[in-house]
């Protein structure tokens, strides 16, 4: 099986029983780089999917919390290099990973050698929410020679006809944002977003995963049914940050 059907497949096994498969996202390196092993233990052990966030000096799809937990990890010396060495160091890791990270990092790091150092970390995909599906011809070649995902995001504004582009060119799943502006900020679930979810479904040969404001369980709720997973990112952050455990708090999250 290749890095990126991991992906779908998990998403796909875990929606099996009912409810939404849970990608998890953690900020590497926050809130201590020396508790980075620990979480991502703990959060691979009690998720489907879990997404890494590579800090960025200017993260600007995500709100205050993911930003505060960038400088911070950045602060402490974190970097892709960093990540992808502890990542290599830490295999196997239970659920399939995801990295989140802006475009010039991976630029930095070079495409060739960031396919051939992923695979050797384990990674089975990338987020790369600053790089437009027409322009990612190079990465996306680069990782599927060695079978791992670029997964692309869409919005509830993005029209029929990108948006089946969009949906024909991802792997792994469809990431749909549930909202226009920037993460952390709670969301109601109003209908007309489970109406364009469901759009986005009949589009996607790929699992759906929402994402974007997903905080509680009566969210998770209102979307059962109406996609295949949700993306928790900001808020599991918080709990970190509180120094709660992240493993407990994903599984109350489950209805």
């Amino acid at each position: 099986m290749s890095p990126h059907e991991r992906i779908t497949g998990a998403i796909r096994a875990a929606a099996k029983g009912g409810t939404p498969a849970l990608v998890a996202y953690l900020t590497a390196g926050f809130p201590r780089r020396e508790q980075f092993a620990a979480d991502l233990g703990a959060i691979a052990a009690a998720a489907d999917v879990v997404e890494i966030g590579v800090p960025f000096t200017d993260p600007m799809a995500d709100g205050v919390t993911i930003q505060r937990a960038s400088l911070a990890a950045l602060a402490q010396g974190v970097s892709l290099r960093w990540i992808l060495a502890e990542l290599e160091r830490l295999q196997p890791v239970r659920a399939p990973l995801v990295l989140m990270s802006y475009l010039n990092p991976l630029l930095a790091f070079g495409v060739e050698a960031l396919s051939e150092r992923a695979a050797r970390a384990g990674v089975a995909g990338f987020i790369v929410p600053d790089l437009p599906l027409d322009e990612s011809s190079e990465l996306q070649a680069a990782l599927a020679a060695r079978g791992i995902a670029l997964v692309q995001m869409v919005t509830p504004v993005t029209e029929p006809r990108r948006l089946a582009a969009l949906c024909a060119g991802s792997q792994g799943f469809v990431y749909a944002v549930t909202m226009t502006g920037t993460t952390g900020r709670s969301v109601a679930v109003p209908d007309e977003v489970i109406a364009y979810l469901g759009r986005v479904r009949e589009r996607a040969g790929l699992p759906v995963c929402a994402g974007f404001g997903i905080r509680t369980r009566a969210q998770v709720e209102r979307l059962t049914g109406h996609v295949d997973g949700v993306v928790v990112g900001s808020a599991l952050v918080e709990v970190l940050e509180r120094g709660e455990d992240p493993a407990a708090w994903l599984k109350e999250l489950r209805p």
